[in-house]
């Protein structure tokens, strides 16, 4: 079998049929649309080979506008906005069946010197070795994993591994603050494209960020009361990384009103070094309304 890893850095190696035009494969998966990270990782991908692939990645901001149908690929569609001296910027519009499902905006820079500073991690963790996977946890709690859950797992290009434990009841998530912390990487070596790591770790970004403005709400794990869906997405790169080495994305939700929801997260490597910040607003909606 395929390493799922091996499959994500295939996922994001698209096709070019024409100048500034690239064509994504879309899975056909049980979920009913596809995943935002694929297409945020796959749009970056096709920003980043029509630059000279000197400058890496530092900002993309992003719309998801429809959602996508998964089995169906994407086409997208790169304007080449800017080329200066040190920045360069381009837009992509990702279209599916003709019809535009997500836009986004990428800036890279040049690496030039400059000063530092970083606020600290909010607080000290335990190592990824400490903590059970995401399918551990969830197989200790049940006694097994369901046979849809198993298959998913297996299918999981991201080590995921929760700082706190899941909560499973109503009782359990009575006074929890807005935060959620998971350690993260690859499940198998990405290669050595710096472009791929981004696109790697955009991908994952989309995957747990959520979670911080359910965790007041209901428990992550169990019958859902509600259907979310993601409607924007920026990140700022700050240093290089690697996507196949553990990496700790510290999530918090500032406010929920008026059926959206807000998340930030802040990306460290192992030495606390701050890598990524996201920001995403999400879509929330009682099933049933």
């Amino acid at each position: 079998m395929t390493n799922p890893a091996e499959k994500l850095v295939d996922l994001l190696d698209l096709e070019q049929i024409e100048v500034n035009i690239f064509r994504g494969r879309s899975p056909q998966e049980s979920l009913q649309r596809v995943f935002g990270g694929q297409v945020a990782g796959q749009a970056l991908v096709a920003a980043g080979r029509t630059t000279e692939g000197d400058r890496p990645v530092h900002s993309l901001h992003a719309y998801f506008l429809r959602p996508g149908r998964p089995g169906v690929p994407i086409v997208y569609q790169v304007e080449r906005v800017r080329d200066g001296r040190s920045f360069t910027t381009r837009r992509v519009v990702a279209v599916q069946q003709g019809r535009t499902i997500f836009n986004l905006t990428a800036s890279f820079h040049k690496p030039e010197p400059g000063f530092e500073h970083q606020l600290p991690m909010r607080r000290a963790v335990p190592d990824p070795e400490e903590l059970p996977n995401v399918a551990e946890e969830v197989r200790t709690h049940l006694g097994g994993l369901p046979e849809a859950l198993e298959r998913m797992a297996r299918r999981q290009p991201f080590d995921i591994r929760y700082v706190d434990r899941l909560r499973w009841t109503p009782d359990e998530i009575e006074g929890a603050e807005p935060r959620s912390a998971v350690w993260m990487r690859a499940v198998g070596p990405l290669g050595d494209d710096p472009l791929v790591h981004t696109c790697a770790l955009t991908y994952a970004s989309d995957m747990t960020l959520l979670d911080a403005v359910r965790i007041p709400i209901e428990p992550l794990w169990g019958p859902r009361g509600f259907d979310m869906a993601s409607l924007d997405h920026a990140m700022w790169f700050h240093r290089p990384f690697r996507a196949d080495e553990w990496f700790l994305y510290d999530q918090e939700s500032p406010i929920a009103t008026g059926g959206r929801g807000l998340a930030r997260g802040r990306i460290y490597d192992r030495a606390g070094r701050l890598l990524v910040s996201v920001v995403q607003e999400g879509l929330f909606r009682q099933l049933g309304d």
